[in-house]
C-alpha cells in the first residue's frame, strides 16, 4: 500500500517538493502549521519540515504514532560570492 510523503511550512520552501510527488501543507504562524500536522492523511509515513514548522511543532513531534519527520537546514542569505572555478 503506497503511503503519502508530506511537507508542512512556508510556501516559497516547499514549493519544489510538489513536484516530486510530495503533498504540500503551506502554513507560516504556528497556528497554521500545528493545522496542517492535524489534517495530515492517516497514511502518511514521513513528513518535511521547515525549521520554522519544525519548532511549531515541538510538542507533538515525540507522540509515538507520529511519521518519521525531517528538518530541513536553515536557509542562510548571506551570499558567499561566486564558486572557486576549476583549473
Amino acid at each position: 500500500m503506497p503511503q503519502t510523503i508530506a511537507a508542512i511550512g512556508e510556501q516559497a520552501l516547499l514549493d519544489g517538493f510538489r513536484l516530486a510527488g510530495v503533498s504540500v501543507f503551506a502554513g507560516s504562524t504556528p497556528e497554521e502549521i500545528l493545522a496542517a500536522w492535524s489534517t495530515l492523511p492517516r497514511d502518511t509515513a514521513m513528513v518535511i519540515l521547515t525549521p520554522r514548522s519544525a519548532q511549531s511543532l515541538e510538542s507533538v513531534l515525540p507522540a509515538p504514532p507520529a511519521p518519521l519527520t525531517v528538518v530541513l537546514a536553515r536557509v542562510t542569505t548571506a551570499h558567499a560570492g561566486p564558486a572557486p572555478q576549476a583549473d
